[in-house]
Formats: structure tokens, sequence, C-alpha cells
């Protein structure tokens, strides 16, 4: 059985030989002249979910946050380590980009462990359970309006909506929501089939993207 260090040399030497001519020309203008994405995607770290495959984008296309469930922390400036929030500041005040995707997804491992914690179960881990202890009150919604077979489904869907909500808890996001130079967008992916939707700020729901 091959190691994980002779499994990633070879998918390299796949990458150099096949996919490197193609991105070279890219990637030379990439550290040339600096990234210039086109959006900041807060999403899962789950290895299943690829927002630069799913979107089928480039590199430089997509400026990536990835956190355990996709959560957005609300603004909370002071002591303490911010990795999701030092991320947000540099894509928004930094890159100056004009749309944020925040992308959920089915299967999540992260709301499970919400979902176990709400029922009462003791929190897992050192850092994930106060991590998703951020999307306990949407959870607790999410149960209440669930019939039991989709209360994972709606727990999925209701902490992309409080992650967006969040955002504007920054006043930076806030500022440039409020003027329309930033917009900020909710997505939920569906593992098994790779259908994506998206969520109708009008309506407050999620809808077909395709």
């Amino acid at each position: 059985m091959k190691g994980l260090f002779e499994t990633l040399r070879e998918g390299h030497a796949r990458y150099r030989e096949a996919r490197l001519p193609e991105y070279r020309p890219l990637l030379k203008k990439l550290a040339d002249t600096g990234q210039d994405p086109k959006a900041l995607v807060v999403a899962c770290s789950d290895s299943r979910v690829d927002p630069t495959l799913l979107f089928d984008q480039e590199p430089g296309d997509l400026f990536i946050v990835r956190n355990v469930a996709n959560v957005v922390p609300p603004y909370e400036p002071g002591a303490g380590y911010h990795g999701t929030s030092a991320a947000l500041e540099f894509g928004v005040k930094g890159l100056e980009l004009s749309d944020i995707i925040v992308l959920g997804h089915a299967h999540c491992g992260g709301i499970q462990a919400l979902i176990e914690m709400t029922d009462g179960e003791a929190p897992p881990g050192e850092f994930i359970g106060p991590w998703m202890s951020i999307a306990e009150q949407a959870a607790l919604q999410a149960k209440e309006e669930s019939n039991g077979e989709d209360r994972a489904v709606k727990t999925e869907q209701a902490v992309v909506r409080m992650s967006l909500r969040n955002l504007i808890t920054f006043p930076w996001v806030a500022d440039r929501v409020t003027s329309g130079s930033l917009t900020m967008h909710g997505f939920y992916f569906d593992i098994r089939d790779g259908s994506v939707m998206w969520l109708n700020s009008n309506t407050d729901q999620f809808e077909n993207f395709a």
C-alpha cells in the first residue's frame, strides 16, 4: 500500500506534467501582479467540499476561508485568536472584494456535533464544542421547525443564515452592504448528488441554483 508521501509525490508529478503547462501563464501573472479574486467564500473544512471545483473556477478566482461548519462568528474585537475574522478583514478591507459567499453543505460533521450538543450530549473535544456553540440558537430554532427527518438539513441551512447575519455585525461589512459595494450570498451543497442551492434573500428560502 502506498504511503501518503508517495501518493502526494505521484500526484504532484501528474500535476506538473498535465496541468502546470496550462496554468503556468496564469500563475506567473498572479505572482507578478498579485491576487484579484472575484469573491470571498466562507466554506467548511470538510474534504468533500471544494468551492473552486464546485463552481468551476481557476486559481486566483476565489479567496476561500475554511473552518468547521462554515461558521462566521460575531464581531468580537479584542484579545484572542480570530482566524476567520482576520481572513474576512483581509478580504473585505485589503482585497476590497465586492461579494461574500457562505457555502454550507449536507452531511456536515460539525453540524452533527451541534445537533448532539443541543440534545444534551457533551461537547466533543476541547475546541469543537465552544466553536459550534456560536450556532446554538440557530440549531435550536431548526429543531423546532423540523419534522425530525430533515433536521440535519434545516440546521445546516440555518447556520448559513446565521453566518450571513453575523457578517453584518462587522462594521466594515455593514457599511459596505449599506452603500451597495458589497453583496452577501448563501449557498448549500448536497454532497450526495452534487447539486447546489442558493438562498433567495427575498423569501429567505433555499432554491435550486442550476
